[in-house]
């Protein structure tokens, strides 16, 4: 498979003038995955343990936990500086080891190097799914978790898989990529 570069170009405004960056950017849609296998895992998964869930209203993590929370999981949130403390009304734990209820699914706002240290607990709760967010890709936790039949995506959001799979992106006017002549729900809206 090609894969395709791209160059960007910052431009950054300071005090002293304009500063340009040029980055080099991969095309890194070389992960797949079908479909039907990430639709499984987000019709089977009930409980969510969200490592790196933020309480600031604007970080991504706040956002996709509310959006899951309000499809009907129950979130788990896992940020050490915030153990003790709610967010979004949910028990905050520092560890993923400290929940007493079964995991169904790890979902990881992390860097990809922060993920090594992560992988040991991870692999003690035995959780059916292990989401790795966009952006982070670690292929050490890829191998520990098929080596123990546990169902891995990495470099994709749960939020915007559910959107684009249930048709909700459609509401919108995206075109998520998939047809259907109804309205299709992963998981019921009523509790």
């Amino acid at each position: 498979m090609l894969k395709k570069e791209y160059l960007l170009s910052l431009k950054i405004e300071i005090l002293s003038g304009l500063i340009t960056k040029d980055f080099k950017m991969s095309n890194n849609k070389t992960i797949t995955y079908e479909d039907q296998y990430i639709r499984e895992i987000l019709d089977k998964t009930k409980n969510i343990a969200m490592i790196g869930l933020s309480s600031s209203w604007q970080r991504p993590s706040y956002f996709v936990a509310k959006y899951l929370l309000d499809r009907g999981y129950k979130i788990f949130p896992i940020n050490p500086k915030e153990a003790g403390k709610k967010i979004l009304d949910q028990k905050v734990y520092s560890s993923v080891l400290e929940i007493k209820e079964k995991i169904d699914m790890v979902d990881i706002f992390r860097k990809p190097s922060d993920v090594d240290f992560l992988i040991d607990d991870i692999l003690n709760v035995t959780p059916s799914c292990i989401w790795l967010q966009i952006g982070v890709i670690n292929f050490k936790i890829h191998k520990l978790a098929k080596k123990n039949n546990i169902n891995i995506i990495m470099d994709r959001c749960p939020k915007i898989e559910y959107c684009r799979l249930s048709g909700e992106l459609g509401w919108a006017g995206i075109n998520s990529g998939t047809f259907y002549n109804k309205r299709r729900m992963i998981k019921s809206l009523m509790k």
